[in-house]
């Protein structure tokens, strides 16, 4: 749609088919989700499966954890460890 059809139609229009075009893609979307459910229901090794994405949660947890919870080491502590360092390289 060219610009100048969008401002004939006006802009009730545009917002019309954008939230048209929105709901066709959840629409769809939610049928994929459900196939794929459907698919994975089906399968015999369905507890495995769900054991390995248990598994995959908890490690992507504790990632995370780790990521946000750790306590960054202290910057004067940092810069004392590489003057530190310094003044030993210049000793040699």
């Amino acid at each position: 749609m060219t610009r100048g059809a969008e401002r004939r139609g006006g802009v009730e229009e545009h917002a019309i088919l954008l939230v048209a075009g929105l709901a066709d893609l959840a629409v769809s979307a939610v049928g994929t989700g459900l196939s794929t459910v459907r698919g994975l229901l089906r399968r015999s090794d369905t507890a495995d499966l769900a054991a390995a994405a248990e598994d995959d949660l908890v490690a992507r947890g504790r990632l995370v954890l780790d990521r946000y919870a750790a306590v960054p080491e202290a910057h004067l502590e940092i810069l004392a460890r590489h003057a530190r360092a310094r003044r030993a390289a210049d000793d040699v």
